[in-house]
């Protein structure tokens, strides 16, 4: 026995068994959740980290500017993020060339001798 309300939707009554219970209707209701897009801010604490621990780690002289551009990016994601990723795209930058240069100066003392005791 079950009741409808004015919207037509039908309601069981408590305790009703499983089996009588109406098929779901499907069609018109919610979706699936809208994307939940954090922009540039993720990427900003990661440059922010990176950079500044191969400053402090590997001497990456890049890695000052660098994790002050991610820095920047990161207090600006939430406003501007069209100018938060260009600075992020330039900390990466600088991240990535600091990196290179400390490989190749590493690879240039091992090959020449100079790593040797």
């Amino acid at each position: 026995m079950s009741q409808e309300d004015p919207a037509g939707n039908p309601h069981l009554p408590y305790g009703a068994p499983y089996g009588e219970q109406p098929p779901p209707q499907y069609g018109y209701g919610y979706g699936p959740p809208p994307r939940r897009d954090e922009g540039p801010q993720t990427s900003a604490i990661v440059a922010v980290v990176l950079n500044f621990l191969s400053l402090a780690s590997c001497c990456n002289v890049f890695g000052l500017p660098g994790g002050i551009l991610a820095t920047v990016a990161l207090t600006r994601a939430r406003e501007r993020p069209a100018s938060a990723r260009s600075l992020l795209l330039w900390s990466w930058v600088l991240f990535g060339s600091g990196l290179v240069l400390n490989v190749a100066l590493f690879l240039f003392l091992g090959l020449t001798g100079r790593l040797d005791d």
